[in-house]
């Protein structure tokens, strides 16, 4: 009887070791995190790994993320946030890496971290990732990242008579338009947004535990 296949097992705990150490451990680290007997078994995996595209050697004969290495199990299913929706799950899962999601050119595509509020009502909070292509022409309700009279933002981009605008959507829309006295250049145009959740809570509950010591 052929010995069970447990790839997809090892390459997840693989993914939690990269994030965790920044980098590929070594085969007999990696024997030792995936619980081998033997370092020949790690390098036996890797070789698979490589085979697949999640692994690929460097210089030096390191170990790095191949390009499937980030590519997670993606569910056609979709999550109703509505009352009374019908279910037309079908349990459908594809290969699919975030970037893949957000990046239709990486080449021209950078990610931002957001600060301020100014962009709640939009759905953009304090401490998202806005990933933004680059030289990408802005139109009307586009989301950019800007350069205003020598500050950057992220508003939303608007002509008004022919003139551009950076509109914010804060605070219930009491905040005023931001019109250049001297410059506005887009530098890009906003294309997605990645959000933790967990982050932000969990250096709080951190901060807390620390003062009641």
């Amino acid at each position: 009887m052929a010995r069970p296949n447990h790839d997809a097992v090892h390459l997840r705990r693989l993914r939690d070791t990269y994030a965790r150490m920044g980098c590929l451990p070594s085969y007999s680290q990696m024997a030792m995190a995936l619980g081998f007997k033997a370092k020949n078994a790690a390098f036996k995996l890797t070789q698979r790994l490589i085979a697949s595209g999640h692994v690929t050697k460097v210089a030096g004969g390191r170990l790095a993320p191949g390009p499937s290495f980030f590519t997670l199990e993606l569910s056609d299913d979709e999550i109703r946030a509505g009352f009374g929706a019908e279910s037309s799950a079908t349990g459908v899962v594809q290969a699919q890496a975030l970037d893949q999601i957000l990046l239709s050119r990486p080449s021209k595509t950078v990610f931002v971290k957001v600060r301020g509020e100014s962009m709640v009502d939009a759905g953009i909070l304090s401490g998202d990732v806005a990933a933004v292509q680059v030289g990408l022409p802005a139109s009307d309700g586009d989301i950019v990242v800007a350069e205003i009279d020598g500050r950057y933002t992220i508003k939303e981009f608007r002509r008004q008579h022919g003139h551009p605008r950076l509109v914010a959507h804060g605070h219930g829309g009491s905040r005023p338009s931001m019109v250049p006295t001297s410059s506005l250049t887009v530098v890009g145009v906003v294309t997605g947004i990645v959000r933790n959740y967990r982050s932000e809570a969990a250096g709080r509950a951190l901060a807390t535990r620390g003062t009641r010591r």
